[in-house]
């Protein structure tokens, strides 16, 4: 293979369409806007979720139930996950974001007993399950609420 024998790959590259340039283009006088019209003006349109002036479907659906703006989120992490610490490991909030764990603390972390802890950790946390803080007590661990 030689550099002018260099091609793109098929499909890869098309040609911009060219609208309002001559009536050969197929895109030109009126634009594929078509006659008239409140779309063919410019800045022409509705606002979003407009039906033409019947009741939008928001509007039509039932309302329930309500989201608190207080509510605290939590970063759930399974004993599962903490497996990956060494024996003896202080695991903290930030040891688990730095070990890519959780993405982010959000209103704390929460530890929960899905899967099985094999190591013996001190942890640290916002919240525990119960079943996850007797395992972690279990295997010989220590938990500290934070």
């Amino acid at each position: 293979m030689k550099l002018h024998e260099l091609k793109p790959a098929e499909g890869s590259r098309k040609v911009r369409n060219r609208v309002g340039r001559g009536t050969s283009s197929g895109n030109g006088k009126t634009s594929g806007r078509g006659q008239k019209g409140q779309k063919a003006r410019s800045g022409g349109g509705v606002r979003l979720g407009f039906e033409g002036g019947q009741t939008p479907l928001f509007r039509r659906l039932p309302k329930r139930g309500f989201t608190n703006i207080n509510a605290k989120e939590y970063a759930l992490v399974s004993l599962e996950a903490l497996n990956i610490f060494e024996d003896g490991t202080e695991v903290s909030p930030s040891v688990l974001k730095n070990a890519g764990v959780i993405k982010s603390e959000k209103s704390g972390v929460k530890i929960l007993a899905n899967g099985e802890l094999t190591k013996k950790l001190d942890v640290k946390a916002s919240k525990f399950s119960k079943a996850a803080e007797a395992a972690i007590v279990e295997k010989g661990g220590s938990v500290e609420v934070i």
